[in-house]
């Protein structure tokens, strides 16, 4: 197939764009950046969109590249869709990368990335980035965070994992998106074979979207990780991702962080206790949050016993004021750690610490058993008594944001989710 050629002369600033002949001046807001320079682009046919009719080929034109970049402004001059520059340089830096022979790409969109001028996308933008990327075999991996992508837009998202068979990574951490939203991208995965990580931290899907994310579970044997942390997750859901984990062995690492708990009884720790006997897959649990006591700190301490594959233990809660679990359930479950030899990573800060559970811990990492970066208190002394201080390991360090300066120095530092790679990159 021949590719598609335009100049892009034609490609005047969207606010000086007009319509049909006679009609008004499409309302387009005045691109900051000036026109590029006249030059041919080619479509290219792996890129091109099958539900655009094709249009007549120009005598004389190049043969087809691979360019994410034209791609993309082709298919916003199809949609009357003013084009996003934030969107625009990073799909030319893609390009580049693709030029050097990489593969394996995440697209890096995150709205909170203040190194460059960023225009957030919005979910208009989302349904044309969905289009340029669906046959991309370079790239698998997008990271949208932070944008104002809302439950509209996931209906793009699940169209995106419906034709892009190389994502196995998508983070959609705090947009705007909802139950519906959180339904369908769940629905989505219910057929989808090669998407590993999922991250949908801090967007309310609440219990309904949580219900659906849990009954996905039963149908989806790839999905690795699934990160649900500040979605507002009721009771039910909680129990539900409980009961599904018990006979689902391919999820690797789950966050479960705040849900919406009511109520002294602690059927969820209860449930999540039981899911630790019988699951033997699950390498990273996270339930912070969850308003657990000794009694239910008692039936995790109990499931650490026969359980062999759990590395990473959360407990901590960051509100001093509503912590629960005391000295006798920090105890025990420093005691499980030297008979379970699989257990590597353990976060408690913000529990209240006796001066047994400070000995403890200190003793745990004199001895080695617990190492100064897998966890996220440290000891220290005081007129010859032990304390209990917090340092800033663990997820943690860089759970919401992603330093602009380089990489972690070690897995350990950035611990939890990492300790179960899906990707090069991830």
């Amino acid at each position: 197939m021949r590719a598609v050629v335009m100049t892009t002369s034609q490609l005047q600033p969207a606010g000086e764009r007009s319509m049909e002949p006679g009609s008004e001046k499409a309302p387009w807001p005045r691109t900051p950046y000036p026109a590029p320079p006249p030059t041919q682009i080619a479509i290219p046919t792996w890129g091109r969109a099958q539900a655009f009719a094709p249009r007549p080929v120009t005598s004389g034109a190049p043969e087809p590249i691979d360019s994410l970049w034209q791609l993309y402004i082709y298919l916003c001059m199809e949609n009357s869709q003013r084009v996003n520059d934030f969107i625009l340089q990073k799909l030319k830096g893609v390009d580049e990368e693709i030029e050097k022979g990489s593969r394996g790409i995440t697209l890096n969109l995150a709205g909170n990335n203040h190194s460059m001028p960023v225009e957030r996308l919005t979910n208009e933008d989302f349904l044309i980035l969905s289009k340029t990327l669906e046959k991309n075999p370079y790239i698998n991996g997008l990271d949208v965070r932070y944008n104002l992508i809302s439950d509209a837009g996931l209906y793009y998202a699940a169209k995106l994992l419906q034709k892009q068979h190389s994502l196995i990574y998508l983070n959609l951490m705090f947009n705007d998106i909802g139950p519906k939203g959180g339904e369908l991208i769940a629905k989505a995965l219910h057929k989808n074979t090669t998407l590993k990580y999922l991250r949908m931290t801090g967007n309310k899907v609440e219990n309904k979207g949580g219900m659906c994310f849990a009954a996905m579970l039963q149908m989806n044997s790839s999905l690795e990780k699934l990160d649900l942390g500040d979605t507002d997750l009721g009771m039910q859901s909680v129990i539900a991702f409980a009961t599904v984990l018990t006979q689902n062995q391919t999820i690797k690492a789950i966050n479960l962080n705040r849900p919406i708990l009511y109520g002294e009884q602690e059927e969820s720790t209860v449930h999540l206790g039981h899911m630790l006997k019988e699951n033997h897959s699950l390498i990273t649990l996270h339930m912070s949050k969850h308003n657990v006591k000794n009694s239910g700190l008692k039936q995790l301490c109990d499931a650490l016993y026969l359980n062999r594959s759990l590395r990473y233990l959360d407990v901590s809660w960051l509100s001093i004021v509503s912590n629960n679990i005391e000295g006798e359930g920090l105890v025990a479950l420093s005691q499980s750690m030297k008979t379970n030899p699989t257990l590597s990573n353990i976060c408690i800060w913000g529990n209240k610490f006796d001066e047994a559970t400070c000995v403890a811990y200190s003793n745990l990492i004199k001895m080695g058993r617990l190492k100064p970066d897998d966890t996220d208190v440290q000891p220290y002394e005081v007129d010859g008594r032990v304390y209990l201080s917090e340092v800033s390991n663990g997820l943690k360090r860089h759970y919401y944001w992603t330093p602009t300066y380089g990489e972690a120095s070690s897995h350990s530092s950035n611990a939890g989710f990492s300790l179960v790679p899906v990707g090069q990159q991830l």
